[in-house]
């Protein structure tokens, strides 16, 4: 799929991966939807890149967990542009809970977890399905983990909803076939500000250099790079669907996240 002049909704897009992938896709001429809940100042910086790149967004505030939201996001989408091409559900949530002790994840946090991490991409690409199923095509990528895998991360919450996400992956690939394209990619955690809010930034140094001594290619994915990836799967992997691609510098083949 050629992406100039496409439209492409990226869920969590105002810091982070999101906002790579926005900022990668609008050099490639994509018009796109911007989405954040809390970030407004830096979804406005965001959307001056794409300013700046001389292609149209949109800035929509809309928690991807309320359905609603959801389908006023592609509503938005169709009415200026007619159209939607692509679906990136970037947007997560996680809490930050030591995996050995039980007590420290209320089941009000798991279900918080899952309704952003597992509902959101469902709610979102029902939102769009239609409209990308009338037009014939359409590609949707969702931003899984390794945790997915390793059952290692912030919390246990988060590697399960990370697992689920995968497999509902293979479940729409199934259902929205053959018009549109579901993938999925499965990064290792990278250095953000997500990370230094939940443990501190020295513990996140310490952390990341830990993580860059043990990977075998010995430096984990950045989100550039995470982002690349996602371009690939929207724009040239025209016989990719179903798919989950690892992107952790050879992480699984510890066994375990370090």
């Amino acid at each position: 799929m050629n992406l100039r002049d496409s439209v492409i909704i990226v869920t969590g897009s105002a810091t982070g991966l999101g906002s790579a992938i926005v900022k990668q896709v609008a050099a490639k001429g994509a018009r796109v939807v911007i989405n954040y809940t809390k970030s407004e100042k830096e979804a406005h910086e965001t959307e001056a890149v794409c300013d700046y790149l001389g292609v149209e967004s949109i800035l929509c505030k809309a928690d991807v967990s309320v359905d609603d939201d959801c389908r006023r996001m592609a509503n938005e989408a169709i009415e200026k542009w007619g159209r939607i091409d692509c679906l990136v559900n970037n947007a997560a949530r996680s809490v930050f809970a030591n995996s050995k002790d039980l007590e420290a994840l209320a089941g009000q946090q798991f279900m918080d977890v899952f309704s952003v991490n597992v509902v959101g991409p469902y709610q979102m690409a029902r939102a769009v399905a239609p409209h990308m199923k009338a037009q014939g095509h359409g590609s949707i990528v969702n931003i899984s983990s390794i945790s997915a895998q390793t059952g290692a991360g912030s919390s246990i919450a988060y590697a399960a909803s990370k697992g689920a996400l995968n497999t509902m992956t293979l479940s729409l690939a199934r259902s929205l076939a053959p018009e549109i394209k579901v993938n999925a990619v499965m990064p290792s955690a990278f250095p953000s500000r997500w990370w230094n809010d939940g443990i501190g930034e020295e513990a996140t140094e310490a952390l990341f250099e830990k993580f860059n001594a043990q990977v075998p290619l010995k430096e984990v994915a950045t989100p550039d790079s995470v982002a690349r990836t996602v371009v690939w799967l929207l724009e040239d992997a025209a016989f990719t669907t179903g798919e989950m691609i690892k992107i952790d510098s050879g992480m699984h083949l510890l066994g375990f996240q370090p």
